[in-house]
């Protein structure tokens, strides 16, 4: 049997408020030429559909229509889909029994049943070979938040041991809990040569993650999962959330795919692809990269940021080939100031002009930083610092050397009553 695994795909994000739209419909053709030649037999796709929680009619239209054509050019193809944290679960799961009918399931959230039980059985979904016989179960578990785990009973200290038990993260216990109980009734379901494979949408112990576009999936708890949710029989977990493709430690068998696209700057050197596994009986076999090719480039000029006069020099040089407007490069430029430089976005535009680019972004930094070692200020310093004296550091800190009399008379006119 063979799994396509892709995830993050954020449809109806934008980039410095440039539109993805084309390079998200670039990917989707492109999957639907790799389903049918792959000859696949199911795709699971980890959360992070949409970008944000209320997506646009054009970014659902443009899932609705990928999932239908899909349908139509691979028959027999099996869909998973869960929902990842920029998802609402609701919103992802509402056309689910409309889209079951055409061979796609959707998790967005756990069910309960009527004594508030999780209802693990939902989460449990049966892929089937060409001949239409099962032939692998998927534990298709989407991102948890803290009510969607169960509770679990404190760790009571041993007879004797007037020490309290120091108790386990709640939130991490749930999600292995849950886990552990779909992996017990998947095990009762399938038959010898059955494989099982997880699904989740979670930051793994010792996953890379991109700091520009990864939302954190807790705020302010631990949030890294251990290997030890995906013990054997599972012979593949197919995760979600970080955009980087990678392996998860040394275990061959629990990967992240990474996004398809880049989505930030900072992940523009990503190699971004699909995963195809082919499952030997209840085992995972081979596990092979699909390359995504990319629609439109992302550059950083120049490579680290250099003076302006250099950053000129590098924009003038630029050898792009005309392209439509949406196909163009999106463009980052990284500057070194030792100042402000107030015609900073003007002097950039006016070396970019006539060139098939857009600019996205203008980065900056500056020749020196003061240390970041000072002491902190405690509550009663800050109390007694003045507008004007914030300034200063700040200014300080960006450009390392103390501001003009004439940055501070302005600042002084702006602030005045």
């Amino acid at each position: 049997m063979r799994l396509l695994h892709t995830s993050d795909w954020h449809l109806g994000q934008s980039l410095h408020n440039f539109d993805r739209h084309y390079e998200h419909q670039c990917f989707l053709d492109w999957l639907l030429d790799a389903i049918v030649s792959e000859q696949a037999d199911a795709l699971l796709v980890a959360g992070d559909i949409f970008d944000n929680a209320n997506p646009s009619a054009a970014s659902q239209r443009q899932l609705y229509t990928f999932l239908q054509q899909a349908r139509i050019r691979a028959p027999r193809l099996d869909i998973v889909v869960i929902a990842g944290n920029h998802d609402s679960p609701g919103r992802l799961e509402a056309p689910g029994p409309l889209l079951e009918v055409h061979g796609t399931t959707v998790i967005g959230y756990p069910h309960r049943d009527a004594d508030g039980n999780i209802a693990i059985e939902r989460m449990l979904v049966p892929l089937t070979g060409k001949d239409g016989a099962v032939a692998a179960w998927v534990l298709a578990v989407p991102f948890l938040r803290h009510g969607d785990v169960p509770r679990l009973p404190p760790v009571e200290a041993a007879d004797g041991d007037d020490h309290a038990a120091p108790q386990p993260d709640p939130y991490l216990s749930g999600i292995a809990e849950l886990y552990r109980q779909a992996l017990e009734l998947a095990g009762v379901r399938a038959n010898d040569g059955q494989a099982i494979v997880a699904m989740g949408h979670c930051h793994m112990v010792n996953g890379t993650m991109s700091a520009d576009s990864e939302r954190r999936i807790v705020i302010g708890g631990t949030e890294m999962l251990p290997t030890g949710i995906f013990p054997p029989p599972i012979a593949y977990a197919a995760l979600g959330h970080l955009h980087l493709a990678q392996q998860v430690g040394p275990h061959r068998h629990i990967r992240y795919c990474g996004s398809p696209i880049p989505l930030s700057f900072a992940e523009a050197s990503y190699q971004h692809q699909v995963l195809r596994i082919d499952l030997q009986g209840a085992q995972a076999g081979a596990i092979t990269a699909l390359p995504v090719p990319r629609a439109v480039q992302l550059l950083r000029v120049p490579e680290k940021p250099a003076p302006l006069d250099e950053v000129k020099a590098a924009l003038a040089a630029l050898d792009l080939p005309d392209a439509p407007l949406e196909r163009q490069p999106l463009l980052e430029v990284r500057v070194k100031l030792s100042a402000p430089e107030p015609g900073l976005r003007a002097a950039i535009e006016e070396a970019l002009q006539g060139k098939p680019v857009r600019l996205a972004k203008i980065e900056t930094s500056s020749a020196a930083r003061a240390s970041f070692d000072e002491a902190a200020l405690s509550l009663d310093q800050l109390a007694t610092l003045q507008p004007d004296d914030i300034f200063k550091r700040l200014y300080q800190q960006r450009y390392g050397s103390d501001a003009p009399p004439e940055q501070l008379a302005a600042f002084a006119e702006l602030v005045r009553p």
